[in-house]
């Protein structure tokens, strides 16, 4: 059965890795990453540009669902306007909007692009989190704390919810 994880997260909240960790246990689910699509979809980094790049993200994301394909999609999403959006497109009670819950901390100690240091110091603008806003989702369908847990315990809880609405065979 067909279904759309909406990873959302801080940069470097482990949005990717879960993704391609779950692709290991659900090998035909196709996975839009954030980091390979901005070279594509995105026009810019401010807050308008980021929300019309969602909604980019969220049509093609709905052309692959409509054809029963599951989808994950790991990208930042930074405003709920945009998320809300995402929402309204898909359209679907099968849509599941994913909070990758990890602290600016962390997520700046796992940077080995070294993102978060340039925006501190001020090279980087519109870096979301730092110089420019993250609006933490209010209702999530699930949370994963990365800071706190093992991609291995991510992937078993975001593997039980999809089982739990029967999103996905048991046997999985």
């Amino acid at each position: 059965m067909a279904f759309i994880i909406w990873m959302t997260g801080f940069p470097c909240s482990g949005k990717s890795t879960l993704a391609k960790k779950l692709l290991e246990y659900i090998p035909k689910m196709e996975i839009l990453d954030g980091d390979e699509l901005n070279n594509w979809l995105t026009d810019g980094w401010t807050k308008e540009s980021r929300i019309v790049n969602t909604k980019r993200i969220a049509h093609v994301t709905k052309l692959l669902f409509k054809h029963n394909i599951p989808v994950c999609v790991s990208t930042i999403s930074p405003y709920d306007e945009g998320r809300k959006a995402v929402s309204e497109i898909i359209n679907d009670n099968r849509f599941i909007e994913l909070f990758v819950k990890c602290s600016l901390e962390v997520c700046a100690k796992r940077d080995d692009k070294g993102m978060y240091k340039k925006a501190r110091s001020g090279e980087l603008d519109n870096f979301s989190g730092v110089t420019a806003p993250y609006e933490i989702p209010n209702n999530p369908e699930l949370i994963i704390d990365t800071e706190n847990n093992s991609i291995e315990d991510c992937v078993k809880d975001i593997l039980n919810y999809l089982k739990s609405n029967n999103l996905l065979s048991p046997t999985i």
